[in-house]
């Protein structure tokens, strides 16, 4: 790796793309970078190591629980500063990978039946691999979206250009960006010898560069925030939002977010966290997905909260449902938008199936707006209008669920199905995303279904916790590391069969290559599932993340301890 000296103390990777890079890291930039990163990262790592202190209690027996109604939170009387007129209707948000060009346009875009999204939130996150390939042109993207000068081309093998692929300023989507989280580390940047912040490195790169873009259009700087779990990490997310505004001399509020509540201890402080956020929150959004990897994670050493097959956990688990009416009910007494979950399906291939996943998101986007929520989100333009139509209003603010009580049982209580079946696509998951991700990618179409970072996440943590407690399926069978590895045997088979089907007419080469892959990803996946340790997440960097985690051993072991004696 080539690290670039900009500034004095600010090592930058301009090994590739160094135009691009340089582009976006000026010296100026640089300087405000060095100067937050001074003034926050340390408090940053120490809440990071509350974060293991608080696992480790889980994993001894204690479970989450409310802070109580004598919080300030709770019993004061406050709403959230009055959200801006761009933000007031959200009924439909797209989602999808930043780095890729012709995706974001798409995102911003109206779809082939004319119906745009109201929101397009263009990821750094769960849909993104954060290779610096992948950070750069997500920057990239999110500059030009703004400057409304991004453009991309289809062409053909002789060059012709098949397509000419641009925004539509007239008709086009808000623009909102979701950072990396607070665990990220962004290795090709460092900083006095550490590695900058991803999440702060995200939010200070597109706010520098194009808040005042925005301002000037009349539109507001928005931002999505995830994997936060607990209200002091919300305190210094919105300690970041202020330093942002003073340097641009921006009055308060000008920057908006909205906080995904996706993690199970966030789950229990979504009143906490909003009253941290009041000046500069534009709403909550059910993350559900990341939700169900943290309820597994959270309670992985529980034997009496063993999560049942990830296909049967859906809104309907009272956990889930109360989880959800929580946040309208919370949201909307202080003014705040309540986001709904994700819809992960893919257009299929034929009517009849179309015609079945409509069906599922009509019930699914029903429901969220029978509950009160504001509006959703889709991973796939084919399903923006069939969203649209479930929520007839521009948002649901006077929903206020009255009658619903504050404080529900949100834990999961250990029942359901547990199969051969829930296993095996769990596997054929791992394989299929791990497959993805040593290409670049961060989502891939599986099966009918749009997999993240978060799906993956599930099918990894339930596959260990499964294993971990070596449980009995539904069947008879143990979960055991051998059976484990045979279906993973078994399931790559089975896909590289797929592969010779899906590619008829292909020469053996290329079909070969693509089975390596799948072998890989396998053998990677593998490794993963059956771990002695369940790691906290995939990976805490793009890039030589092995090398990250030793670096910072020493370091964050006298974090723990520091945080251990509070």
């Amino acid at each position: 790796m080539s690290m670039e000296e900009i500034i004095e103390g600010v090592l930058v990777n301009t090994e590739t793309r160094r135009d691009e890079v340089l582009r976006v890291f000026t010296p100026d930039f640089c300087r405000h970078l060095k100067r937050l990163h001074h003034k926050l990262n340390l408090r940053r790592i120490h809440l990071l190591a509350t974060r293991k202190v608080r696992q480790r209690h889980f994993d001894q027996g204690k479970l989450p629980e409310y802070i109580g109604d004598d919080s300030i939170a709770s019993r004061s009387d406050w709403s959230v500063r009055e959200v801006p007129l761009d933000l007031r209707e959200r009924r439909v948000e797209i989602t999808g990978p930043v780095n890729d060009t012709k995706m974001v346009i798409n995102m911003l875009s109206a779809n082939e039946r004319g119906v745009r999204a109201d929101m397009a939130m263009l990821d750094f996150e769960d849909s993104m691999k954060p290779s610096w390939n992948n950070v750069i042109s997500g920057y990239t993207n999110v500059i030009d979206a703004c400057n409304l000068t991004i453009n991309c081309q289809k062409v053909d093998d002789t060059g012709r250009v098949l397509k000419d692929y641009r925004l539509d300023p007239k008709d086009m989507a808000g623009i909102m960006v979701r950072v990396r989280g607070l665990h990220m580390n962004e290795t090709n940047v460092v900083i006095e010898g550490r590695p900058a912040s991803a999440g702060l490195l995200d939010l200070a790169t597109c706010y520098f560069h194009t808040s005042q873009t925005l301002i000037e259009r009349g539109k507001t700087p928005k931002y999505y925030v995830p994997k936060c779990e607990h209200f002091l990490e919300a305190e210094w997310w919105n300690d970041l939002f202020t330093k942002l505004e003073n340097y641009h001399q921006h009055s308060i509020g000008t920057l908006r977010a909205t906080f995904l509540i996706e993690t199970l201890p966030a789950a229990f402080q979504m009143e906490e966290i909003l009253f941290e956020l009041r000046d500069h929150a534009a709403g909550l959004n059910v993350g559900r997905w990341d939700k169900i990897f943290s309820d597994i994670k959270v309670l992985k050493n529980h034997p009496r909260r063993i999560s049942a097959d990830r296909a049967t956990i859906n809104m309907d688990k009272f956990w889930m449902d109360n989880y959800a009416k929580r946040l309208v009910k919370i949201c909307h007494a202080r003014g705040a938008f309540a986001i709904g979950g994700m819809s992960s399906f893919t257009p299929g291939k034929d009517a009849d199936v179309r015609q079945l996943q409509t069906k599922k998101v009509t019930e699914d986007k029903t429901r969220e707006a029978t509950l009160g929520h504001d509006g959703c989100w889709v991973s796939h333009p084919y399903f923006i209008d069939i969203a649209r139509e479930c929520f007839t209003k521009k948002n649901q603010l006077d929903v206020k669920l009255e009658d619903f009580t504050k404080y529900p049982k949100l834990i999961m209580d250990g029942t359901g199905p547990r199969t051969l079946q829930g296993l095996r696509t769990n596997i054929r998951v791992g394989i299929a995303y791990l497959r993805g991700w040593n290409n670049d990618i961060g989502c891939v179409s599986w099966d009918g279904l749009m997999e993240d970072l978060a799906t993956l996440e599930i099918s990894r943590a339930q596959t260990w916790q499964w294993l971990h407690h070596k449980i009995a399926l539904d069947s008879g069978e143990r979960v055991t590391k051998n059976l484990v590895e045979c279906i993973f045997d078994e399931e790559l088979e089975r896909i590289c069969n797929e592969v010779i089907s899906t590619m008829s007419g292909k020469s053996d080469e290329q079909v070969l290559a693509v089975q390596r892959e799948f072998v890989k990803a396998s053998e990677d996946a593998k490794a993963l599932f059956t771990s002695d340790t369940l790691c906290d997440f995939l990976t805490v960097s793009g890039d030589n993340d092995q090398e990250e985690k030793e670096e910072d051993d020493g370091f964050t072991e006298n974090m723990t301890r520091s945080a251990n004696a509070i």
